[in-house]
């Protein structure tokens, strides 16, 4: 593993609890040279990318561009990677989506209090990284499935995919009735 600051690990375990893996706004207190210094050496490693803001959604800014729009930004599957959370989550949770590079626009970092949940981190070989697994396949995988893998009862597996997998990571899981399996759901 390499080796962090105490900043660019608080920077990615924020992140890692973000739909999306947004890794803004950055920690109280970061800002200015600090933050620009910071963000421009976790950018240099593959751990952070700057994309497009999404300003419908309410994405905070890293820098405005100059022509209305903004950029905000992600971790990457290398920087959650850095901090342990495996390559099968980091690649359901990781966007996809890349800023166009600007030149010549001021950095304008915002500086917004942060109430973040506590970083959660998804270690190799846990229930939680074999359900994304099983999720992630072309098929999906249904209740039965999941209990089997996990030997856990049908109401936890359903539990852990609203809540751990929907509401605190963000990921994209649908379902639908497949004849024969019941409810399958999958990452999409």
């Amino acid at each position: 593993m390499p080796k962090l600051t105490d900043t660019q690990s608080v920077i990615l375990s924020r992140a890692a609890t973000r739909p999306g893996n947004l890794a803004m706004p950055l920690p109280e207190g970061l800002h200015g040279a600090a933050a620009q210094k910071a963000v421009t050496a976790m950018i240099t490693r593959g751990w952070l990318d700057e994309v497009d803001a999404d300003l419908r959604r309410g994405e905070p800014l890293w820098r405005e561009t100059g022509d209305g729009h903004g950029t905000t930004l992600v971790a990457t599957e290398a920087g959650l990677e850095a901090i342990g959370i495996e390559p099968v989550a980091a690649s359901a949770v990781a966007s996809a989506r890349k800023a166009k590079p600007q030149t010549g626009a001021e950095v304008a970092p915002t500086t917004e209090a942060n109430d973040a949940p506590k970083p959660v981190a998804i270690r190799a070989g846990t229930k939680q990284a074999q359900i994304i697994a099983l999720l992630q396949r072309p098929e999906g995988a249904s209740i039965a499935e999941i209990v089997d893998a996990t030997s856990w009862q049908a109401h936890t597996a359903r539990g852990a995919i609203s809540g751990a997998l929907k509401k605190k990571l963000g990921l994209p899981v649908t379902s639908e009735k497949v004849e024969g399996r019941g409810t399958v759901y999958s990452l999409r």
